[in-house]
C-alpha cells in the first residue's frame, strides 16, 4: 500500500499472520512486506509484537533449530483471536466508510453535467 495503511494497521495485518500460523519475526516481517505493507519497519514489527505479547496477545516461546540459532516463535493467544475478530468488525466498518468516501469524490471531481446528455 506503500505508507498509505491506516494507523495501527501492523497490529491486526500480525494477529491475522499468526491466526494462519505461528510465525518468528522474521517471516512475520517478510511476510506483511509480501501481504499488506510495502515498507515494514522491521524494529517497529519486533516493538509491535512485544507489545501485543505483553497484552497477552500473542505468547512467544524459543525454537531451537539444527540450521541456526534458536528463534523466538509468535503464536496467537485465545484472548489474540478475540482481538482479531475486534480488529476486523473496525476494519469492516473503515472499508465502508471508504467506500462512501471514494464514491462521493468521484462524484464531486467528475460531475455528469445536464449538457452532456
Amino acid at each position: 500500500m506503500g505508507g498509505c495503511e491506516p494507523r495501527n494497521f501492523q497490529r491486526p495485518c500480525l494477529l491475522l499472520l499468526l491466526q494462519e500460523r505461528p510465525a518468528h519475526g522474521y517471516d512475520l516481517v517478510e511476510r506483511l512486506h509480501a501481504s499488506f505493507i510495502d515498507d515494514t519497519d522491521t524494529g517497529g514489527v519486533y516493538r509491535t509484537l512485544r507489545a501485543l505479547e505483553r497484552e497477552g496477545l500473542v505468547c512467544s516461546s524459543w525454537c531451537v533449530s539444527t540450521a541456526g540459532p534458536a528463534r523466538r516463535t509468535y503464536a496467537l493467544t485465545p484472548a489474540g483471536l478475540e482481538a482479531l475478530h475486534r480488529q476486523m468488525e473496525t476494519v469492516e466498518v473503515t472499508h465502508q466508510l471508504l467506500h462512501d468516501f471514494l464514491d462521493r469524490c468521484g462524484r464531486a471531481l467528475h460531475p455528469i453535467t445536464v449538457a452532456s446528455r
